[in-house]
Order: C-alpha cells, then structure tokens, then sequence
C-alpha cells in the first residue's frame, strides 16, 4: 500500500521547506536520543535510512563513524550535502539516493539508525527491513513517532500504518537475536514557526544483534 509518502511527496515536501527558509527542516538539530543511545557504542560503519536533511547523518560522522546515508529525496540529500561541507566530516559520508522499500546495500552495518522515516510501505515492514542490515554485533536505533488517538502536534495525525508504539517495534525483534537495551516513548518540545512549542511524543528503541 502506498501511504503518499512516495517520491513526488518528499520532493515537495523538502521544497516547501527550501523555500520556507531555515525552520526545523533547514538548520534542524540531531535529535538528543541520537548521542544518548550511540555514546557508549565504538565507531564504525553505519547507515541512515532515510537521513532526510543529514542532521543525524553529520553528527555521527563527526564522531568517527563512517556512515551511508540514504533518502528518496535529492532534495533532501542535496540540502545535507551542503551542511555536511561545513562540517569537516563529509569525507566519512556518503550520501544514497534510494527508496527504501526497493533499496539494498550490499552490506551490513555496526549501526542501522533511522529518525522518523516514513517511506510508503508500513512503519512495521520498514523497521524488519533495516533491522536485516544490522551486522551480527551491532545496533539497530529507530526513532519515530508514537501513534496514538490524539494530535500529534503538527496539525495533522499520523496514519496506524506510519506510526508505531515501542511494544509493537520491540515485538518484531526474535529475542533469541536481539537484546532489547531501549524501548521508550518519550515527550519532548520544539520550538516552531514564530516561537510555537510543538509538543512530540516519540518511540525510541535501540537493540544490539547478538553475535
């Protein structure tokens, strides 16, 4: 099923937010689950699925990681490659234009991490996909949106289908490969268009594969 979030959507999506200058798409932050979950784990390879402006992509490359970042949108991958030239990491980053339900990348990694991807196929199916291309020994690192009854938000509600609770995530992970190191849905605010407070209630869930 596809759920509109195709290419065409995240195209305009990421032009919208070019021509709505910085806002949160333009000069956003990585998000503070990112350097909480990874501090302890040793630099290596990783793959962002879905790295949309590159924010989570440069910081981890910032921090020793050689990392493969992949999105639909050459928009968006055209917006990170022009932040990562000023982060003295681009040379650790390899940015993929790809549609992640299509997409293989012909090898696994020490960290699969994705942030709020929303490719169109199921949130579900997505997170089994990338969970493959965990190296025995690595991380998987999914953070996305919590779904429940209420506004998001953002002004708009999430469908089921793009949306996940950490039970239903944590219960796609067979524990006889996985141990289960976070599972959590935490609030957190930002600040929006005109000092707006934009309330997020978000899923974070870090696994590592056993070897």
């Amino acid at each position: 099923m596809n759920y509109e979030f195709d290419k065409d959507f995240w195209e305009r999506h990421w032009q919208e937010g070019r021509a709505g200058g910085s806002g949160s798409m333009g000069g956003n932050q990585p998000n503070p689950y990112l350097a909480r979950e990874t501090s302890g784990l040793t630099p290596g390879t990783a793959l962002d699925a879905g790295c949309g402006g590159g924010a989570e992509a440069i910081w981890l490359a910032s921090h020793g990681w050689h990392v493969t970042a992949a999105d639909i949108s050459s928009e968006a991958l055209a917006r990170a490659a022009e932040r990562a030239a000023t982060s003295g990491a681009s040379e650790r980053l390899q940015w993929v234009e790809a549609d992640l339900r299509l997409w293989n990348p012909g090898d696994r990694f020490d960290l699969v991490m994705t942030h709020y991807a929303h490719p169109a196929m199921p949130q579900l199916e997505f997170y089994d996909r990338i969970a493959g291309w965990v190296a025995p020994g690595g991380t998987l690192l999914i953070v996305g949106h919590l779904h429940t009854s209420d506004s998001t938000g953002h002004g708009h509600q999430h469908p089921a289908e793009a949306s996940a609770t950490s039970a239903t995530v944590t219960a796609r992970l067979d524990d006889t490969q996985w141990e289960i190191v976070t599972a959590e849905e935490p609030r957190r605010t930002l600040t929006g268009h005109g000092g707006r407070a934009v309330p997020l209630h978000d899923v974070v869930v870090r696994a590592a594969r056993r070897r």
